[in-house]
């Protein structure tokens, strides 16, 4: 066995130390990123751009899109906790053993988790079905919250003809109301959540128009997800 070449061993060091600097850098880099992307998407909702992003972490928008191609992918990093968190809550709502205050208390609870963070509110009327992370533990919500209907109605406390759709519907409403009086009036989501639980008590007051289909409500879910990703030419330079 020939001796080692103590220069060659010293090339091999510095070239693992430089490796490892990068890899380094680069975890760093997507830290920052992602950090930012919860400062800015929580205040400006998902419209903001992956350029203000970049400009909040400090780093060059090629930095970003190395990390993130899609913006699909940033908000997957950004929301996924939030996620889970939006499907452990039906979990706990369906643990209450009054039926109808697992229900409301489900409601009130998603709307409050809209109210604390305007990328979220976007998210939960978005569709996203080119991200598993997030998509997962929509569909566990879903399942979740299929059966809070079921035990409500069940009770009497719940009008029949109320829906999952009609959540989904309460959710764009309550985004919408967030977005146009931010912190001018912070609080006015809650009279309409209230008003909203109000109105899903039976006996129903009155009958309604029928809900929009599945289809036609996925879409409008799909187009505004279309709207906030749409890719940001000319700012990968």
């Amino acid at each position: 066995m020939s001796p080692r070449d103590p220069h060659t061993d010293a090339d091999a060091g510095t070239a693992d130390s430089a490796g490892q600097s990068k890899r380094s850098d680069a975890e760093r880099n997507r830290g920052r990123i992602i950090a930012a992307a919860r400062t800015v998407f929580g205040c400006d909702g998902l419209k903001a751009s992956m350029a203000s992003v970049a400009r909040e972490a400090g780093v060059g928008i090629a930095t970003l899109f190395r990390h993130f191609p899609r913006k699909e992918d940033l908000v997957a990093a950004v929301f996924v906790d939030r996620m889970k968190a939006y499907a452990q809550a039906t979990t706990e709502a369906l643990a209450d053993p009054d039926p109808w205050n697992g229900f409301t208390g489900y409601i009130q609870d998603v709307c409050a988790m809209q109210a604390a963070d305007r990328g979220f509110a976007d998210v939960l009327t978005m569709s996203f079905p080119g991200v598993p992370e997030l998509e997962q533990h929509h569909a566990r919500a879903y399942e979740g919250f299929l059966e809070l209907i079921g035990r409500a109605k069940n009770s009497g406390r719940l009008r029949e003809d109320f829906t999952s759709r009609d959540l989904v519907l309460l959710l764009m409403a309550n985004a919408g109301v967030l977005s146009a009086t931010g912190d001018a009036a912070p609080d006015a989501w809650r009279r309409l959540v209230a008003w909203m639980i109000q109105s899903f008590q039976a006996p129903a007051r009155g009958p309604l128009p029928d809900p929009p289909e599945d289809a036609a409500l996925y879409e409008a879910m799909r187009r505004a997800r279309q709207d906030v990703t749409a890719p940001e030419t000319g700012k990968r330079r």
